[in-house]
């Protein structure tokens, strides 16, 4: 009966450099067996240097079992990455049954995980830490091997030899388990055992591979904790302001969309346009923080749904104030009233004199109620407006020492006549402050090689291609193709979202007028905003993200209703 071959882990750099020099020394020349040898560890630096150099997780795990496969002449190969106390299948392939699953390329895996009793051999492998080297699993009952004989029953392979060693990392923790069966003849394609030779040579391919797995899966943890962390940060800020909650993953989401739209197009001029898996996570980064020095913009202008909101909305005071004066006219002329009717005035005069303060009072009632809805923000004030609030604010009245006040202060006037949205000139200032903070704030990280130009990406998304935009007056191809790509969809989202205190959400066909009138006045680049209204870039993003459509009618312009 065959034993299994146990056999060591990696030797040391300086034994392994002894054994060389003593294979390549004058006396061994000429020896083919001793030439093989060295052309095998010859291979496996080789195979070391490559997988050193593969971080993404799939790849290398495939990359491993081709390597491995043809280094030791085996015909399949299974690899096992130990989770929870078992052995999960990753990768599966048999070359001379064409089957490759797992890994990049690979069909799925449906294969139960083996759990680790010593009665399996892959677990015995994982459990003692030791290679098993078999050269015929029919003249073995060392271990169970009931899942390849039912392999080879449904598909009518014939399992015979077998190398199974564990892959140890650089902790000495056993991650997985290489099983490699039926070592094939070079010249012949017979089965036959695997070289005793291969089992020491094997293990250390093991070891670089699991070296190289735990370095896969800490520069892939690296890359999720930073990206889980920006995100958390992006989600912050937008929950800093429940008005503009969740603007910031919706602008990287339809972001993406675009950019996934725009790799896939064979569109002029995007026909070049393609991104490599690290340019969507450069740009999906860059998109996550594009806002992110808003976390220095105050609260109270981000959350301004009314143009005399501060803290507070001062419409109260205004209000109040206003019904001051209707109530103190009131009382004025109910005095002068009683005065006459006290002096014996005549009907007639008394008459006169109501109509004329009912007139005054309807005229404040007017006033009041006009300064309110000035209060509110429009798509644009025009000049009559202006003109009509300047006029009140120049209307005087006593307060209660009978000291004379003005209808409305400088600073209520000023906000009041705000021609379009809610906030005034010197709040736009700050809120556009936040684009140079996000810059500034980017330019502290330091970034890898295939981050570094997140801070330019996202710093250019307030841009204008007529040089005319924010915070550094880029123009032209000054600004990056993705800084242009995340201005279309940040003001598309703008345009579209239905939390804006100031404006309900637009239906598409008035967004993409106002994306073209954009790009008129040469802020836009005019292809990417076509792009994004010819190729669906919306509808498509809508339908991925299960976004419904919630834009309502535009009300009419203010200049269009009745004065109150």
């Amino acid at each position: 009966m065959a034993q299994p071959q146990s056999g060591k882990t990696s030797p040391a750099a300086t034994e392994k450099d002894s054994v060389y020099a003593f294979l390549t020394s004058s006396k061994n020349a000429g020896n083919p067996y001793v030439e093989h040898l060295i052309q095998q560890i010859n291979r496996l630096a080789e195979i070391g240097r490559a997988l050193s150099g593969e971080h993404d997780l799939n790849t290398l795990l495939e990359k491993i079992c081709d390597e491995v496969r043809k280094f030791t002449y085996a015909d399949a190969c299974t690899l096992y990455i130990a989770k929870e106390n078992q052995l999960h299948i990753r990768i599966f392939q048999n070359k001379s049954m064409g089957i490759r699953r797992g890994g990049k390329t690979g069909e799925s895996i449906n294969m139960p995980p083996v759990d680790l009793i010593e009665s399996n051999v892959s677990a015995y492998v994982a459990l003692k830490g030791v290679s098993v080297n078999i050269p015929n699993v029919d003249d073995t009952d060392l271990f169970d091997f009931t899942g390849p004989k039912e392999f080879d029953q449904e598909t009518g392979y014939h399992s015979t030899s077998m190398l199974v060693c564990p892959m140890r990392n650089h902790e000495n923790d056993i991650i997985g388990v290489l099983q490699l069966v039926n070592a094939l003849n070079p010249d012949t394609g017979e089965i036959i055992p695997f070289s005793p030779d291969y089992v020491s040579l094997t293990e250390s391919l093991a070891s670089q591979a699991a070296v190289s797995i735990t370095n896969a899966r800490l520069i892939n943890d690296m890359e999720h904790l930073f990206e889980s962390f920006v995100e958390v940060m992006a989600t912050a800020i937008d929950e800093k302001s429940p008005i503009t909650g969740g603007h910031i993953r919706r602008v990287a989401n339809l972001t993406m969309v675009m950019a996934e739209a725009l790799h896939k197009s064979d569109k002029r001029p995007f026909q070049n346009i393609h991104f490599t898996p690290e340019k969507f996570h450069e740009l999906r980064i860059a998109s996550w923080m594009h806002d992110i020095g808003k976390v220095t913009t105050p609260v109270e202008i981000i959350e301004k749904s009314k143009k005399l909101e501060t803290i507070f909305d001062r419409a109260q005071f205004v209000d109040l104030r206003m019904q001051y004066i209707i109530q103190s006219t009131q009382l004025k002329a109910a005095q002068t009233q009683l005065k006459l009717i006290h002096d014996g005035a005549t009907p007639e005069k008394i008459k006169k004199l109501e109509e004329s303060a009912a007139k005054t009072i309807q005229e404040l009632k007017e006033v009041r109620e006009f300064i309110l809805r000035c209060n509110e923000p429009s798509e644009f004030l025009e000049d009559e407006y202006i003109e009509r609030l300047q006029k009140i604010s120049k209307k005087t009245y006593r307060d209660e020492h009978g000291n004379e006040q003005p209808f409305l202060t400088p600073d209520e006037l000023k906000n009041l006549s705000i021609r379009k949205g809610s906030i005034n000139e010197q709040e736009r200032q700050i809120m556009k402050n936040h684009a140079q903070i996000t810059l500034d704030m980017l330019a502290k990280i330091p970034f890898t090689k295939k981050l570094k130009n997140i801070p330019n990406f996202a710093g250019a998304h307030h841009e204008c291609i007529n040089g005319l935009g924010y915070p550094l007056g880029l123009q032209g191809e000054e600004i990056p193709f993705e800084g242009k790509l995340m201005a279309v969809t940040d003001i598309a989202e703008a345009l579209t979202a239905k939390d804006r205190p100031y404006k309900k959400a637009m239906p598409l066909e008035q967004v993409y007028k106002i994306l073209r009138t954009m790009v008129a006045n040469n802020e836009l680049d005019r292809d990417l905003v076509e792009f994004f209204i010819n190729e669906k870039v919306y509808e498509a993003y809508q339908a991925k993200h299960e976004i419904p459509d919630s834009a309502q009618p535009l009300e009419e312009p203010l200049k269009n209703k009745k004065d109150p």
